[in-house]
C-alpha cells in the first residue's frame, strides 16, 4: 500500500509537502520520497524508512529543498517519486495501485526500443512502468489515460511538471484523491485529514478516472469523472486513518456503525462477555461501537506501545519476526484475569497473530475469548490495491479451511456458497476456524451489515476480497 500528497502554492511548499506526506505514514513502511519544483528546477529526496520514521529521515532535506510545487509518497514497495525525462519534458511521478499485467506491459514496451532502469525487489519499478506507458502518447493527458486503460488492476497518479501538478484518480475510484484549498494555493491528498492542520479546507474529491491539473492559482479539470465507482471498503474497515473520510463517510463513524451492527446480531445469543475490547488500533473503534450498542463495558486489556513503535516496523532478523510483530502490544493483566472478553479485530487474514493473542489471553487468566472480526471472512486475494495483505489466497485462513473441508481446490460455485453467511458450508467453515484459532465463539461481521455501516450505494463499493465480485 502507499499514500500520496501534492501541493501547489504561491510561496515555498516544502513545509506543507513534508507534513502532508508524513501524515500518510500509516499507509507505508518501506520507502518514501519528495520532489519539489522551483527556481532551481527539480529537487528530489528518497529514503528507506524501515528503521526510522519519515520525519527523522527527511528533516534535513526540508532545510535544503525549495520550491512552490511538489509531490510526496510513502510506500510499502518501490522507491518513488521518480524524475523522468521524455518528449513531454522533465516531470516527476508518484503512484498508488497495483499492476497485475506488469510483465506483459514491460515486454510490450521493450519491443519499442525502450528500457527500464529502476528495480524494486528484482522487478521493474511499477512507477517507472507507468511513466513508460505515459510516454507512449503525444501529450500527458492522453498518456495518463492510456496507462490507466492498459493496466489490469488499479492506478492513481500524481505527476509534477514545471507548469502544474497533474492528479488522476484510478478509473474505478478504488483509491481516493481529495483536494484542499487555502489562500496560498491548493493540495491533493490520499487522506482527507492530512492537510487540515496545515490550514487547508476541503475543496472536493476527484471522481473515478478524473484528471485535474493543480497550480498555485487554481484547479482545472482535464478529464471528467466516469459514472462507475468501486471504492475499496477495506479503507473504512482497516487502512484508513480514523480522522479521514471517503466519499463523505467518516472512517471512525463507519467503524462505530460496524460494531453496533455486530452487537445487534449478538443480542439474542446469551453472550457471557464481561468486557468488549478492540485489538489496537484498527479494532478499537469497532469495539467502542459494539460496547455502546450492547451495554457491555468497553475496556483496554491491551495497550499499543507507540513512543518508539509508531509504525508497523518489522525486523531484518527473520527468526524474531513473529515475536517482534506482537511486542508492541502490552497486556494489562488486571483487565484480563478472570474476565470473559469479547475481542474485536478489523479482520482475520492469516490468523497467526490473533491466535497467539488468544493463547496469551488464556494464559493470563481469561475465562473466555469471544471474537468478532469487523468484516466477513477474506476469501480472495485483492486484485486491485493489495488491501487483503496476502500474497497467496492459500495464506488466507478461510481459504485454507475451505480447502481442508473440500479436499483441495474448489470451483467458484462452491466458494460462493462458503461466502453466504446463511449457508451450512459457511457455518461449518466458521466452526472450524474457531477450533483452529482457539476462540470460545466466533462470528464475523456480515457483508450486508458492513456495507450498511458505510451507508453509500453498495454498487459503489468494492467487496472483491470477501465475495469475489468485481
Amino acid at each position: 500500500m502507499g499514500g500520496i500528497f501534492a501541493t501547489a502554492l504561491k510561496e515555498d511548499c516544502v513545509f506543507d509537502l513534508y507534513f502532508g506526506t508524513d501524515y500518510h505514514s500509516h499507509l507505508g513502511t518501506r520507502r518514501a520520497g519528495m520532489v519539489v519544483f522551483g527556481k532551481n528546477g527539480f529537487n528530489r529526496a528518497i529514503h528507506n524508512i524501515e528503521s526510522a520514521p519519515f520525519r527523522t529521515k527527511f528533516d534535513k532535506d526540508t532545510h535544503e529543498m525549495e520550491g512552490y510545487m511538489g509531490i510526496g509518497c510513502i510506500s510499502d514497495y518501490e522507491p518513488q517519486p521518480l524524475i523522468v525525462r521524455s518528449h513531454h519534458g522533465t516531470y516527476a511521478l508518484t503512484t498508488v495501485g497495483k499492476i497485475n499485467n506488469a510483465e506483459a506491459l514491460s515486454d510490450e514496451i521493450i519491443k519499442t526500443g525502450s528500457h527500464f532502469m529502476e528495480l524494486s525487489g528484482g522487478s521493474i519499478n511499477a512507477t517507472e512502468l507507468v511513466a513508460a506507458l505515459i510516454n507512449q502518447k503525444d501529450n500527458i493527458i492522453e498518456g495518463i489515460q492510456y496507462a490507466q486503460d492498459k493496466i489490469e488492476g488499479s492506478m492513481s497518479i500524481m505527476l509534477l511538471t514545471p507548469t502544474g501538478v497533474y492528479c488522476a484518480r484510478d478509473k474505478m475510484g478504488r483509491t481516493p484523491i481529495v483536494l484542499g484549498q487555502k489562500a496560498e494555493g491548493f493540495c491533493a491528498s490520499f487522506e482527507s485529514f492530512a492537510y487540515l492542520n496545515l490550514g487547508y479546507t476541503d475543496l472536493r474529491e476527484l471522481g473515478p478516472g478524473e484528471i485535474i491539473v493543480m497550480t498555485p492559482d487554481g484547479v482545472q479539470t482535464l478529464a471528467k469523472p466516469g459514472s462507475k465507482m468501486r471504492i475499496c471498503t477495506f479503507l473504512w474497515v482497516y487502512y484508513g486513518y480514523p480522522s479521514s473520510s471517503y466519499e463523505g463517510i467518516s472512517v471512525e463513524q463507519m467503524r462505530y456503525n460496524c460494531g453496533a451492527k455486530m452487537a445487534e446480531r449478538d443480542k439474542d445469543s446469551n453472550l457471557d462477555a464481561d468486557i468488549v475490547a478492540g485489538v489496537p488500533d484498527s479494532g478499537t473503534a469497532h469495539a467502542v461501537g459494539y460496547a455502546n450498542a450492547s451495554g457491555i463495558p468497553f475496556s483496554r486489556p491491551f495497550i499499543k506501545y507507540t513512543p518508539t513503535w509508531p509504525r508497523s516496523f518489522m525486523p531484518t532478523i527473520q527468526t524474531k519476526r513473529n515475536l517482534i510483530a506482537k511486542m508492541k502490544l502490552l497486556p494489562v493483566h488486571e483487565l484480563i484475569d478472570g474476565h470473559s472478553i469479547l475481542l474485536i479485530d478489523d479482520s482475520i487474514v492469516r490468523g497467526t497473530q490473533l491466535r497467539e493473542t488468544t493463547e496469551f489471553l488464556y494464559k493470563s487468566g481469561a475465562k473466555a475469548v469471544h471474537v468478532r472480526p469487523a468484516c466477513p471472512p477474506i476469501m480472495f486475494g485483492c486484485k486491485y490495491i493489495n488491501f487483503s495483505r496476502s500474497n497467496s489466497e492459500m495464506e488466507l485462513i478461510a481459504r485454507r479451511v475451505v480447502s481442508q473441508e473440500e479436499g483441495g481446490e474448489v470451483d467458484r460455485t462452491i466458494l460462493e456458497d462458503y461466502c453466504n453467511p446463511d449457508s451450512d458450508r459457511y457455518h461449518k467453515m466458521l466452526d472450524e476456524i474457531r477450533k483452529q484459532m482457539g476462540f470460545t465463539s466466533l462470528a464475523f461481521n456480515r457483508l450486508d451489515d458492513m456495507m450498511a455501516a458505510v451507508g453509500i450505494d453498495r454498487d459503489k463499493l468494492c467487496t472483491y476480497c470477501w465475495d469475489g465480485k468485481e
